[in-house]
């Protein structure tokens, strides 16, 4: 079992910053791929941003590329989602979760999940 716990969230302007943080608990943090998501009412889950286990490779949403950055620290058993000149189309909940084999943008391959932190970006 692994536990996500997601921090970090809040209300920020457009062309704001904020750091979301994914902490986990629970069996061995570097075996893991983690990845964010989101998902805005009314609209599907979207993949975000994903780090390898050993955070060599990561993988981002064309929306997000260049504005989001993806980080771990395996040390800290954490991993960081930088996100820059947010926009109001990023308001959503963001989850982060860790499956044991490599990345994928495929929420069903996922088999750990947090609760989640909310991001509201206003305009």
């Amino acid at each position: 079992q692994v536990q996500l716990v997601e921090s970090g969230g809040g209300l920020v302007q457009a062309g704001g910053s904020l750091r979301l943080s994914c902490a986990a608990s629970g069996r061995t943090f570097s075996g893991y791929a983690i990845s964010w998501f989101r998902q805005a009412p009314g609209k599907e889950r979207e993949f975000v941003a994903g780090s390898s286990r050993s955070g060599g490779l990561t993988n981002y949403a064309d929306s997000v590329k260049g504005r989001f950055t993806i980080s771990r620290d395996n040390a800290k058993n954490t991993v960081y989602l930088q996100m820059n000149s947010l926009k109001p189309d990023d308001t959503a909940t963001y989850v982060c979760a860790a499956r044991s084999l490599g990345i994928s943008t495929y929420a069903p391959h996922y088999s750990y999940w947090g609760q989640g932190t909310q991001v509201t970006v206003s305009s």
